[in-house]
């Protein structure tokens, strides 16, 4: 039967959740959030597809979201297994892809221990350092303003170190390191394989009994993951067993807990995985955005900067405590944030009972897509969505956790982060270093485009998470005290 598409080419939907709505896999592929919003302002908030052998259905509405996956968590707050990131990457683990189970709550257990807000207090310091270090390898590489640089490795740099602070006690010393580039490269072949493009062999089931391309690489990012993140638990558990002092952080917790917690390696091995995948990808993604956006305007960095000016002065670096008293660069963050998601579809929840909304009827185990690109462009929320306005922040002071759990779900200021019992466990994480190095970044440089080098801000690295293509932009120390303060 040929699928019936429209002028654009997109097939055509035939109608409300329940029934079927003919999935387009080539040209979900590359573009899905676009896809997906154009079929929202077409046929509703609520709507159903099939891909392959999955219905899904697609939410792209506050108070929907916040129905489905919050008053209803009991019931939307599971995973469906795919093929390819949880059975096959993952390996049935991980706290983003494993479905509502013990499984999941005792991973869930282990990680929180790391990322509630007391135990991010605990560690700000370390969030701290690497923020005035990102600031300061920027101002050598760049030759003080003097030549270009992309920002883009220094900032992935940045959150790597924090997140291998966590979770094994250790940190890279260089932008040169070995681990910078496999870490980060695991990262990406991450976002890669588990992006639409891997919707063929999730749902297709002939695809996942036969070797194919992406199948192939699924085993061999699996044991890449394994090679790399379970060789430095091995490497930490031989150091205890030698008695020698160890950082505390997510490894040694595991390796002291771990007959009681009955884990083997590669339940330790893809946990930390998890960790350094979700918790690098998000806020190296966001600071780069923002170094991508903002040299387009002067004018928002100016206003930024006499708040700075004005709040911090110029003999010190901002800390956390100042936060609350600078709206706008507060309001510039959860702009850019709202702009550029670097996960527009998150990871899709599923239902563990049939359900009935508003007279409709969801099957279980029904994909739920939480549509947040829809959520973040919708006009009677963001006024002129599409452009770049951090004033529509300026009298919100709450915090992305806060907003989280704001009564009317119109109010939350953006859906990075997720919703109901599968939230992001690393907000409290990536909300402070996010906070810290923007902050730091415009309290340092005046970001210029260079004249001939433009900055696509339309097309993306990446497939399931977002960064930016690369890119160079010119950082001018803003006064002569930068240099002093970093030490320099």
């Amino acid at each position: 039967m040929n699928r019936p598409v429209d002028k654009h080419g997109y097939p055509i939907p035939y109608g409300p959740i329940g029934l079927p709505i003919l999935g387009s896999f080539p040209f979900l592929t590359r573009y899905p959030e676009l896809t997906l919003d154009y079929w929202a302002k077409k046929f509703g908030p609520l709507y159903s597809l099939w891909l392959g052998n999955q219905l899904f259905i697609v939410v792209s509405d506050p108070h929907i979201a916040k129905d489905l996956m919050v008053t209803n968590g009991a019931i939307f707050s599971s995973r469906k297994e795919m093929f390819l990131k949880s059975k096959t990457i993952f390996a049935g683990r991980g706290i983003t892809a494993t479905p509502y189970n013990e499984t999941w709550r005792k991973h869930r257990r282990i990680a929180a221990s790391f990322l509630v807000q007391k135990a991010v207090d605990g560690y700000t310091n370390v969030l701290d350092y690497e923020a005035t270090v990102l600031v300061r390898e920027l101002f050598t590489h760049s030759q003080a303003g003097n030549a270009p640089i992309n920002p883009q490795p220094h900032a992935g740099r940045c959150s790597l170190n924090n997140m291998l602070t966590i979770v094994f006690g250790t940190r890279t010393d260089s932008i040169n390191h070995p681990l910078v580039n496999r870490a980060l490269r695991l990262s990406r072949e991450f976002m890669n394989c588990t992006g639409p493009v891997s919707n063929l062999t999730d749902f297709i089931p002939l695809l996942q009994n036969i070797p194919n391309y992406m199948t192939l690489r699924g085993k061999q990012l699996h044991k890449d993951l394994v090679e790399t993140y379970g060789g430095m638990i091995l490497d930490i558990d031989k150091r205890m067993k030698l008695g020698e002092k160890v950082p505390d952080c997510l490894v040694k917790t595991m390796l002291e807990e771990k007959g009681k917690e009955q884990l083997n390696h590669i339940d330790m091995s893809i946990l930390c995985a998890a960790f350094m995948i979700g918790g690098v990808e998000t806020t190296a993604s966001i600071m780069q955005w923002f170094s991508a956006l903002i040299p387009a305007y002067p004018e928002i960095q100016a206003k930024a900067q006499a708040e700075l000016d004005r709040v911090v002065g110029r003999d010190r670096l901002p800390s956390v405590e100042d936060e609350k008293n600078m709206p706008y660069i507060h309001a510039i963050v959860k702009e850019v944030e709202r702009c550029h998601n670097p996960f527009w579809l998150g990871t899709p929840h599923v239902n563990t009972q049939d359900f009935t909304y508003r007279g409709q009827f969801i099957p279980q185990n029904t994909v739920v897509v939480l549509n947040t690109y829809t959520m973040h462009h919708d006009p009677t929320r963001h006024p002129d969505p599409h452009t770049f306005n951090p004033d529509r922040y300026i009298d919100d002071s709450t915090s992305s956790s806060e907003s989280a759990n704001l009564v009317n779900a119109c109010e939350r200021d953006h859906w990075m982060f997720g919703a109901g019992r599968r939230i992001c466990p690393g907000m409290w994480v990536a909300e402070r270093e996010i906070w810290l190095a923007i902050s730091r970044m415009l309290w340092a440089f005046k970001m210029e485009e260079i004249p001939g080098e433009p900055i696509d801000l339309k097309e993306y690295d990446g497939l399931s998470g977002r960064s930016p293509v690369p890119f160079r932009i010119m950082m001018i120390p803003r006064h002569e005290k930068v240099k002093e303060v970093l030490g320099l």
